[in-house]
């Protein structure tokens, strides 16, 4: 299990907290600084069964200059999206876990956690 965090954000920390509590194995990614490549979070999307725009943190000031709210959410937008995403990586949004089972979940609270814990 490996999970995607910025220390500086509390819901990672939090996410860590229950990770450490459960006794989990687990990698630490601080995905700010090893950033992902397109290719990796083409897979991660896959694993999250999400689209880039739906973890896309848009209230980011990037994503504000970018525009990207008026972005087109659609099959022949993805690669914008996926770029952004690997060119602009606070964009991503955190935690990201990816489980045993090959699935994801973006672990914004504890049940969430606990759910790619229970993933086997």
């Amino acid at each position: 299990m490996e999970i995607w965090i910025n220390p500086a954000c509390s819901k990672c920390r939090s996410a860590l907290t229950v990770l450490d509590a459960e006794g989990a194995d687990y990698t630490v990614r601080r995905y700010l600084e090893d950033v992902p490549g397109e290719d990796e979070i083409r897979a991660v999307l896959d694993r999250l069964g999400f689209e880039p725009w739906d973890i896309t943190r848009t209230q980011e000031a990037v994503a504000k200059e970018l525009g990207m709210k008026g972005w087109a959410r659609d099959e022949a937008s993805r690669d914008r999206w996926v770029k952004a995403l690997a060119e602009h990586p606070k964009l991503i949004q955190r935690p990201i876990i990816t489980a045993d089972d090959g699935t994801a979940v973006v672990a914004r609270t504890e049940e969430a956690v606990r759910d790619a814990l229970s993933r086997k």
